[in-house]
């Protein structure tokens, strides 16, 4: 996906309130904008850090700027948690994740399970539905390593819980996580600091729920998807 229109160069001062964040724009002028991401965003806060900023001037909104890349360690990197659906759209569609490609329907925000929505539902006549979930990943701590999640997330152990559920009553399910930057050639859970959503990921892949993580080329102008990378399962 490219950003049209393209993105704004800043310098942050600092994330609050979880979705708010200051900033200075490279002209001088000091901004406060939304952060479309709730997390901890570990690592990605670094006062005085380059980031780039969508702007939207349509009136909706309080703050017209919104919080989508950042420079950290060396690397660009998304933050918009409201990006990876696109993104695994996109790399279904040019055939990165398995025989996803082959599904001729893709539906987005379909209810299913436990009043949930499931991100992307893939359907083909004659075949189990498809449902896949996916996941913002933007955290490393070991080089090359990818992690998710970086904090606590009740929601997304209910998630696998209930994709689990949808394979056995005969569909087929699985996770996608994005990994919106261009460091990490590999993934794997973060279950030291969410003990209970590693417990639900293992019961889920042991209950035939797939596993995948796409590593995508992050740019001030687009992220891109590339190919898949392994999944650490232990």
């Amino acid at each position: 996906m490219k950003f049209d229109p393209p993105l704004h160069p800043a310098r942050l001062v600092k994330r609050y309130k979880r979705f708010l964040f200051d900033a200075i724009l490279e002209n001088g002028t000091p901004i406060t904008g939304s952060c479309p991401n709730t997390g901890s965003m570990r690592g990605l806060t670094t006062p005085g850090s380059r980031i780039w900023l969508s702007r939207n001037d349509d009136g909706k909104r309080k703050y017209p700027y919104r919080f989508e890349m950042i420079e950290a360690e060396g690397t660009t990197v998304g933050v918009n948690t409201g990006l990876p659906n696109r993104i695994a759209e996109e790399a279904i569609r040019a055939g990165l994740i398995a025989d996803f490609a082959s599904y001729p329907v893709i539906r987005r925000e379909q209810k299913y399970g436990r009043q949930s929505r499931i991100d992307l539902l893939l359907s083909d006549d004659g075949r189990p539905d498809l449902y896949v979930e996916v996941k913002n990943v933007h955290f490393i701590r070991e080089p090359g390593l990818a992690e998710f999640p970086d904090s606590v997330t009740a929601r997304g152990a209910r998630h696998l819980e209930e994709l689990a559920d949808m394979v056995a009553v005969g569909n087929r399910a699985a996770m996608v996580y994005v990994i919106q930057r261009n460091d990490c050639a590999r993934f794997r859970i973060a279950g030291d600091l969410d003990p209970v959503y590693q417990q639900a990921f293992t019961a889920a892949r042991a209950a035939g729920v797939e596993a995948y993580a796409i590593k995508c080329t992050v740019t001030c102008d687009s992220i891109t998807p590339d190919a898949t990378v392994p999944v650490d399962d232990k």
